[in-house]
């Protein structure tokens, strides 16, 4: 009969060192197999050239090859329900623990919880660990354990909580990977075999050098310089890199401004977990009651970038070309289909959803509430940003808007499909109605 063996779990941290669930696997009783689900209930809402799945592709085959070349052991990947999956792995293999690291979005703790129930039934260990954030679900609260709702309080909490030595520590595993079990002919899945194809679209590697961590706070800003921000929001989404290295390379650096946008993930990952209703419903009720314009054709000029306000419409055309917005145009782009084309901010959400490279859903989430006034620490109703003097002082000599719209001095451009005042009074106009 087959060994006794213990699976770890891969999933939203795709890489074999600083691991937390690996390092614990590793050392525990019995040998490891690693393993990767493909989720159908996940792939199967996804364009089938979707950059993102692409990525995970190549990364876990380059996981895999080095496991089995440095360290004789392989990577087990597998499609379809999660559930139906365990069952199977459990019907060819003799399970004792399976070891995995926590995930906080509301279908992955149902997942999770539905795992765990079959496991236990099935006499097999379930063991998960904190390893995508340094603070997680209650470890920031209020003196009285409620959560925090506003950003400033809870990111000075963190920062008082915060150690760099105990909370940035190593999780290595490289050390132990002896404890690989030695299985053949594992199965190996192409993107084929769970009907992706391939896209020129790419994650780009991410840059968190002295130098750009020290300039950050001026560059970030403006959409034109390429070089700016990190590009470090991909890995951290997938675990390519480990969230402990970024803020422990923060913390040495003294970069307060890189710093807080760490945080701000995390602020807006304990909201969903205490909010998880949030990524449906405004975390402001009254707020649903606001009457959506939803104009279709209004919509779809939004997508291709072709509302005739210069900046929204280059961050548009850089986002469904690269998979990425800069991040002061995000801002805009999602106030402007919000409060100038009153759509529903959740059709924006579910668009950068489906778009953005580096997509997380509790920051999308909690950023589109923003944009749209109705989420926590919200940017009141009555703010509604002006394209045209956004773009005057971002983007000063028109380098971003000349890359990704070179037709906006010529005739093809369209006008303005709505005017900057009159758009801002309807809102107004719309949203005191709501909320009186």
């Amino acid at each position: 009969m087959n060994e006794q063996l213990s699976i770890f779990w891969f999933r939203r941290d795709l890489r074999l060192d600083d691991n937390a669930g690996l390092h614990y696997a590793l050392q525990g009783k019995y040998p490891i197999l690693p393993i990767f689900i493909f989720d159908s209930e996940i792939l199967d809402t996804l364009p089938k050239n979707d950059a993102r799945v692409n990525f995970i592709h190549d990364t876990l085959q380059k996981i895999r090859e080095q496991l089995l070349k440095k360290y004789g052991g392989g990577m087990a990947l597998y499609f379809g329900n999660s559930l139906d999956i365990f069952n199977k792995i459990t019907s060819l293999h003799r399970v004792k623990a399976v070891y995995t690291n926590h995930d906080y979005e509301p279908y992955a703790r149902l997942r999770d919880k539905a795992i765990k129930k079959y496991l236990s039934d099935h006499g097999i260990e379930f063991n998960t660990y904190k390893d995508q954030v340094i603070f997680e679900k209650d470890e920031v609260v209020k003196k009285d354990g409620d959560p925090y709702l506003v950003y400033t309080p809870y990111m000075k909490k963190w920062k008082s909580r915060f150690h760099v030595d105990r909370d940035t520590k190593n999780y290595p595993c490289p050390a132990h990977f002896g404890n690989l079990a030695k299985i053949k002919n594992l199965p190996i899945l192409t993107l084929h075999d769970i009907g992706f194809k391939p896209t020129p679209i790419k994650v780009p590697d991410f840059d968190t050098s002295p130098t750009l961590i020290q300039k950050y706070k001026t560059t970030r800003d403006y959409p034109s310089n390429e070089n700016g921000t990190s590009r470090v929001g991909p890995h951290l989404r997938f675990g390519t890199v480990s969230v402990r290295k970024m803020v422990k390379m923060a913390s040495l650096e003294k970069n307060e401004t890189f710093m807080n946008e760490l945080i701000w993930r995390e602020f807006f990952m304990q909201i969903l977990w205490h909010f998880p209703n949030t990524v449906h419903r405004a975390f402001k009720p009254q707020y649903d009651r606001i009457a959506w314009r939803n104009n279709e054709n209004d919509f779809e000029k939004w997508k291709k970038g072709k509302t005739g306000y210069t900046l929204v419409d280059a961050g548009m055309r850089q986002l469904n070309t690269t998979g990425y917005m800069h991040n002061r145009v995000r801002m805009l782009a999602a106030s402007f289909l919000c409060k100038h084309l009153l759509i529903d901010w959740r059709w924006g959400e579910a668009y950068f959803a489906e778009k953005l490279l580096d997509y997380e859903m509790s920051s999308n989430v909690g950023n589109w509430q923003w944009a749209a006034g109705s989420g926590v620490d919200a940017a009141p109703y009555f703010r509604i940003f002006n394209p045209m003097t956004q773009a005057e002082k971002f983007d000063m000599d028109k380098t971003y808007v000349k890359k990704w719209v070179p037709d906006y001095d010529g005739n093809t451009y369209p006008p303005k499909m709505v005017d900057h005042k009159e758009a801002r009074e309807r809102c107004m106009k719309v949203y005191m109605e709501a909320l009186r």
